[in-house]
């Protein structure tokens, strides 16, 4: 039976068929499960005060007071974000010993006053660097597929969020993305992530990754899902998600990059959600997209991520290098290695190819690509590999991070069998229209 979508949980709290505790404690007991992913999904969990804060809502709903039609419903959140009270750990042990956070980030108080309940912080990928979601800390969250036959990544950075909502653990998680972080879960997990123009939702109060390319986004059941909690985090009014038909769309399929080296799984998927789009009466344009062909080039020297997380992280690896990651750490080493000229370089070729990308994208209504080039690998083969972990990484990463190098918007789509993505994207602050594109592609794909 499919998960609930946060619309009908609004609907089932405002009639009176559910009640914000219920859910939570439903939510709590699938988490305490010792047959379950909860103690890979979450590194914490708040049992007491988020049944608390549970009650708090159902006082408020029968006093005719909820702040939202969302209020009461449980969510999770990743664990680099500010929340009052608790230590901001990243994913990390480097930083356990810091002092709690004093007041939210931004987003995690626009979450709470819209009345969302929130459970726990979710495993992350230490520091938010890796597409695939491990961490030699806290567990590697498995994605449901193939499960049974001894687990699969679920896809990073945000990967304890994605297990916690495909698992009904929680019914929304709030991640980030800096090169897919809430996409690639999503996909691996088959479910939906957002990642929004990067300026949309403020990124105070996350610990940084890449001040450059870092957003924050949802990973949720629908589009309609992730577009209200989209308006929520951007600090806009809700509002009936807009549906664009998808006969007249025009739909361009990038053959630069994006479709190089795709498992066979997924060439097929893509290829047959792409045939039920032009059935639908899409216009589907393929050709070359130069602007990805020249992300690789610019990215040579570990580009922002590497640059901006080793602005962040060199002191605390001259102390305490030995507590990181290894696979992390090197990856933030790579920062090193940039001058403060191949950092002028690199931000001035980034506004060059977000203006070209720009420019190109205008004659369309979205870009369709697979979200990632693979299934989710095997966590076994991954786990004492370097080299195939490395490689699994790049790919997990490649399709996603031409986005965030330009500046894009993008969601990602569960299409069914295996655990496969289509991701549709759209140029900066074009996050409206991109949502009732996709909530046109998402009903004519279930059709």
């Amino acid at each position: 039976m499919p998960q609930p979508t946060l619309a009908a949980l609004a609907e089932d709290l405002a009639s009176g068929r559910t009640t914000a505790r219920a859910l939570a404690e439903a939510c709590l007991d699938r988490i305490a499960d010792p047959d379950g992913e909860g103690p890979r999904a979450f590194v914490s969990v708040n049992r007491e005060g988020a049944l608390k804060a549970a009650q708090a809502q159902d006082d408020l709903r029968q006093a005719g007071a909820a702040p939202s039609p969302f209020a009461g419903i449980p969510i999770s959140v990743k664990d680099l974000f500010d929340v009052a009270g608790e230590v901001t750990a990243a994913g990390s042990k480097v930083l356990k010993d810091n002092a709690p956070a004093t007041a939210d980030a931004p987003a995690i108080a626009r979450l709470r006053r819209a009345g969302f309940v929130l459970l726990g912080r979710n495993t992350m990928t230490e520091f938010a660097y890796s597409g695939l979601g491990m961490n030699p800390h806290y567990g590697h969250p498995r994605a449901p597929f193939e499960r049974a036959e001894g687990g699969r990544v679920s896809g990073g950075s945000s990967s304890g969020g994605a297990v916690a909502v495909a698992d009904g653990m929680a019914h929304a998680a709030l991640g980030t993305d800096t090169g897919g972080s809430c996409r690639i879960p999503a996909a691996f997990c088959g479910i939906t992530g957002y990642k929004p123009t990067a300026s949309r939702v403020p990124r105070e109060g996350a610990f940084p990754l890449s001040t450059t390319l870092d957003s924050i986004g949802p990973i949720a059941r629908s589009v309609a899902c992730c577009a209200a909690l989209d308006a929520i985090l951007a600090g806009v009014e809700p509002a009936p998600l807009a549906v664009r038909p998808v006969k007249g769309l025009r739909l361009l399929v990038p053959t630069t990059v994006a479709l190089d080296g795709l498992d066979p799984e997924v060439a097929k998927a893509f290829e047959a959600a792409v045939e039920a789009l032009a059935r639908a009466g899409a216009h589907i344009v393929s050709a070359p997209f130069p602007e990805f062909g020249e992300v690789a080039t610019i990215n040579a020297k570990g580009g922002f991520s590497a640059a901006e997380s080793y602005a962040v992280h060199r002191r605390l690896l001259a102390e305490k290098a030995d507590a990181y990651d290894p696979r992390v750490a090197g990856r933030i080493k790579r920062g090193a290695e940039q001058s403060a000229a191949d950092y002028v370089e690199l931000v001035a070729a980034r506004r060059a190819l977000v203006a070209r990308a720009a420019a190109r994208l205008a004659g369309f209504d979205a870009l369709v690509m697979p979200t990632v080039a693979i299934l989710p690998p095997k966590i076994a083969d991954l786990a004492t590999d370097d080299d195939a972990y490395g490689r699994a990484n790049l790919l997990a990463l490649r399709n996603p991070t031409l986005i965030n190098m330009i500046d894009g918007c993008a969601i990602s789509l569960p299409l069914p069998g295996a655990p496969v993505g289509l991701m549709l994207a759209g140029a900066p602050g074009t996050d409206q229209s991109l949502f009732a594109v996709a909530a046109g592609v998402e009903a004519a794909l279930a059709d």
